[in-house]
């Protein structure tokens, strides 16, 4: 059954369009499609395996994944 989304389902997807918006990647004019989609690409590899937070630890987002499943496992 589909329930009525509220913000809290949106909230990670909507963080990430946000930060999309105002990176570099989207302030560039691009020739065609397939130049987008290649620098979007690229800019979500980075967005989930190399930037570090510090809320993480020191870790970006799939070290911090992975050292979660160890913890719980």
């Amino acid at each position: 059954m589909i329930r009525k989304a509220t913000y809290l389902d949106n909230s990670v997807i909507e963080s990430f369009f946000r930060t999309l918006k105002v990176c570099p990647v989207l302030q560039k004019q691009y020739q065609t499609f397939a130049e987008l989609k290649s620098a979007v690409i690229k800019f979500m590899d980075y967005y989930n395996n190399k930037r570090i937070k510090e809320k993480l630890n020191g870790m970006n987002p799939v070290e911090f994944q992975n050292h979660a499943i160890q913890l719980i496992t």
